[in-house]
């Protein structure tokens, strides 16, 4: 007997299907569906609940502990103008950081039960539901989580009075990285560089989704090598 392949039902809650796709949830989750419907990830409410996030809610929770983490530095010696100067460190770095997350981590191959479901709930879900405005944005638990690791690098190679400008720095540069995320997909741009932006990420979505991983500049994309060919590019218009 044959045994037929698994099929995911969009009427019942994702999560725990997608992980029995196998090595099929890698072509499976990079067939967006355009809708602007929510599906539904999990049967508990709560659950689902923290998965939905108001892109409003990224400057409105972080942009005070950006404040926050400059004023840190400053009580510890450094001058605003050094303050502000680590602060543009840091989202410089951000933007190495977003390359690298996105190339990386968002985009790993998986194949077994866990790791199909991890990679969905981390970033799968958006490449199938592109136009889902509650799930554009990273809910705040899960960037505090991320922050941690973050917070300890930076502490590694810089000094206690410079180590929060820095981090504030990295803190603004994902504030600015999530809020131009949701832009891209549902603001309505008609000219210059946020055009071009959402064109080069849409493109990244529906023609060549294994390159353009940046998302607030394509910077990066030109070092590494993953900047897509200009006919693909052009095409995506």
């Amino acid at each position: 007997m044959v045994k037929k392949p698994f099929t995911v039902d969009l009427n019942k809650p994702l999560v725990f299907q997608v992980g029995h796709l196998g090595e099929a949830y890698d072509k499976w989750v990079h067939q967006p569906v355009v809708s602007k419907e929510c599906p539904r990830f999990f049967g508990n409410d709560f659950c689902e609940l923290l998965t939905r996030t108001k892109w409003w809610v990224i400057p409105l929770v972080w942009l005070p502990v950006v404040c926050w983490f400059v004023s840190t530095s400053i009580q510890r010696g450094l001058t605003p103008t050094q303050a502000a100067s680590a602060v543009a460190g840091g989202v410089f770095i951000w933007t190495l950081i977003e390359y690298t997350l996105h190339r990386f981590l968002f985009h790993m191959k998986t194949t077994s039960y866990w790791g199909n479901t991890l990679h969905f709930l981390l970033h799968g879900c958006h490449h199938k539901h592109p136009m889902d405005r509650l799930r554009l944005v990273f809910p705040p638990v899960a960037t505090a989580i991320l922050c941690v690791p973050v917070w300890s690098l930076f502490k590694l190679f810089s000094t206690p009075s410079t180590t929060p400008a820095l981090f504030a720095g990295g803190l603004l540069g994902y504030v600015i990285y999530d809020c131009t995320h949701y832009y891209l997909h549902h603001g309505k741009p008609s000219e210059g560089l946020s055009q071009t932006l959402k064109r080069y990420h849409l493109n990244h979505h529906f023609r060549v989704q294994s390159k353009g991983f940046g998302i607030t500049s394509s910077i990066w994309d030109h070092v590494f090598g993953t900047y897509p060919a200009m006919r693909a590019t052009e095409k995506s218009r």
